[in-house]
């Protein structure tokens, strides 16, 4: 069997708590001394809030030349263009868990009135959703509600105060009107089922001719991604870890924090090379 040059391969990954952390995210371990240095790739409201290590960049600056990387998040396209990548621009780019495709930095307009058109077909209104959320959370551990990109919903809460239970309950409730609840740190996302990075991942295939797709995310927001992938990797942290989620072209890493989005490019780079060693 020929193996597919480089040129013919997407990578298409999570950003958030894969390839990149926040300070209370990157897990290090072991002595100051021998941490490794980092690179700030997020500013927020002019304060370093992401980072990745050195030899993370240096990976994913070649990883970008030498494939089709598209950028997979479930950030809005405002939240998403404060991250300053190492390597080219992403010429593709996947926002609002699939809701808007970038093309060179613009949303593509078609696609989005797809999605649109997806999700009033097939599941309960966003503002129905919203309202449950906001009825069913207590002020005493909501700290914002937010809705994004007129797609979907989300609450940052005090995690520690939340009560047990309250996600899988939420979740329950979700079910039935076909959305999807994820928590990630201190974010409950409300996603409707059909918004999914996959289908936008295999529009990106569909125009560039992909034959191999690669991925690589944490949460249960990413689980759809790494399945239509041909072949997966997940950190040892995240939504996905904490449920044993797996599949049998998944790979589990055992490394977690920041040293987990530098393993997952170390391997995506393995994989996408010509010998696919």
């Amino acid at each position: 069997m020929n193996t597919p040059t480089p040129s013919t391969t997407l990578v298409a990954s999570d950003l958030d708590r894969t390839l990149i952390y926040s300070a209370a995210a990157l897990q290090l371990a072991g002595p100051d001394a021998k941490a490794p240095r980092l690179l700030c790739v997020e500013l927020y409201e002019r304060r370093p809030l992401s980072f990745m290590t050195e030899t993370a960049a240096r990976l994913l600056e070649d990883l970008a030349r030498d494939t089709v990387f598209v950028p997979s998040t479930t950030r809005t396209r405002e939240q998403y263009f404060r991250i300053h990548l190492p390597g080219p621009a992403a010429r593709f780019a996947i926002c609002a868990n699939g809701g808007h495709l970038l093309v060179d930095g613009e949303s593509d307009p078609t696609w989005h009135a797809q999605v649109k058109d997806r999700l009033a077909a097939s599941c309960a209104p966003l503002k129905e959703v919203r309202e449950h959320l906001l009825s069913a959370a207590d002020p005493a551990w909501l700290l914002k509600e937010r809705i994004a990109e007129d797609l979907f919903a989300y609450l940052v809460v005090d995690r520690a105060r939340l009560p047990e239970g309250w996600v899988k309950d939420l979740s329950e409730w979700a079910d039935g009107r076909g959305w999807t609840v994820s928590l990630q740190g201190r974010k409950i996302y409300a996603v409707p089922r059909p918004l999914t990075k996959s289908a936008a991942v295999r529009e990106v295939a569909r125009r560039t001719g992909a034959e191999v797709t690669l991925a690589a995310g944490d949460s249960l927001l990413d689980a759809d991604l790494l399945l239509a992938a041909d072949r997966g990797w997940r950190p040892g942290h995240g939504e996905l870890a904490d449920t044993g989620w797996s599949a049998p072209h998944v790979e589990t890493l055992t490394e977690t924090g920041v040293i987990a989005g530098e393993e997952i490019l170390r391997r995506l780079s393995l994989a996408a090379a010509p010998s696919g060693t």
